[in-house]
């Protein structure tokens, strides 16, 4: 229950200071609103990643979950489970973010949509491929032997910085179902109603790259 708890935490200090940093700074196409709010998911992910890391290993994402899964690191029960309480944390991250921008006036709750100029295929396709690019690097750094160690933490959050540089024109930058379920629901219209397209993607991204990472996760082969 510690892991699935710890999950559920790491789940929704990741939403609160995530969204709430493109909350407070109207994240739109300015370069200032941007690298904020890139910063701050990606700071999220390593403060978390050092304070529950050891305890349930901070996938705080459904896609990673689903990724390592796939790549036979976890079982399917505790995989179901995260999901769960990584759903119940960001709706909680949500259920605050949406409580004072009530109190303050301000609109939205940094909720994922499609951006302008921007299709439904290439939204999705967005998300698959940075959320591959995300999660093969997870995979990557976490590996048992092969891994970056007590340095995993830093490169996972630096890679998030990057894919959010890139990819909050497209999109607004998922790459995490559960960070996008709860804000969605709170904000409502386009939206909601775009909601799968930030489901979809990432469950799609985080299992090609679980499945091209087995082509690198070498065991004997990388001894000899």
């Amino acid at each position: 229950m510690k892991k699935y708890l710890a999950e559920m935490i790491g789940t929704m200090v990741l939403v609160l200071m995530g969204c709430g940093t493109a909350i407070s700074l109207s994240c739109g196409t300015d370069t200032a609103s941007v690298v904020g709010t890139a910063l701050a998911f990606g700071l999220a992910v390593i403060g978390m990643a050092y304070a529950i890391g050891k305890i349930s290993g901070c996938h705080i994402n459904p896609a990673i979950t689903l990724g390592v899964a796939l790549s036979g690191r976890m079982g399917w029960k505790d995989a179901i489970m995260y999901m769960i309480f990584q759903v119940i944390g960001a709706f909680i991250g949500s259920a605050i973010l949406f409580w004072m921008t009530k109190e303050t006036g301000m609109e939205g709750t940094g909720a994922n949509d499609l951006q302008s100029g921007v299709s439904v295929l290439g939204g999705l396709l967005a998300e698959i491929f940075f959320t591959f690019v995300f999660v093969f690097v997870v995979l990557a750094a976490t590996h048992e032997k092969n891994g970056a160690g007590n340095a995993a933490g830093l490169a996972i959050g630096l890679t998030l910085v990057l894919v959010h540089l890139v990819c909050i024109r497209y999109t607004g930058t998922s790459v995490n179902p559960a960070r996008s379920i709860a804000p969605a629901v709170f904000q409502g219209g386009t939206a909601l109603s775009n909601l799968w397209i930030f489901i979809v993607g990432p469950f799609v991204g985080g299992a090609l790259a679980a499945g091209i990472y087995k082509i690198f996760d070498c065991k004997k082969e990388c001894n000899k």
